[in-house]
């Protein structure tokens, strides 16, 4: 038996699975689980302000 994967509709905002998915460039993904689909999006946020904060730490820091 396959697992299904389930996708991030980034459009709609809603989880799509395998059966139902909308055009690739449209999705996250893909999740082992709805859960993590669910999620997607806040983690993806999650490690863009981290990233960012990475970036102005690296560029803020002295000796240059």
């Amino acid at each position: 038996e396959v697992a299904m994967a389930f996708w991030f509709n980034v459009s709609t905002g809603q989880v799509e699975d395998d059966a139902n998915k909308s055009p690739q460039d449209r999705l996250m993904g893909p999740f082992d689980s709805q859960a993590a689909a669910e999620q997607a999006l806040a983690h993806a946020k999650e490690n863009t302000e981290r990233w960012d904060a990475e970036d102005k730490a690296w560029e803020d820091r002295p000796g240059d």
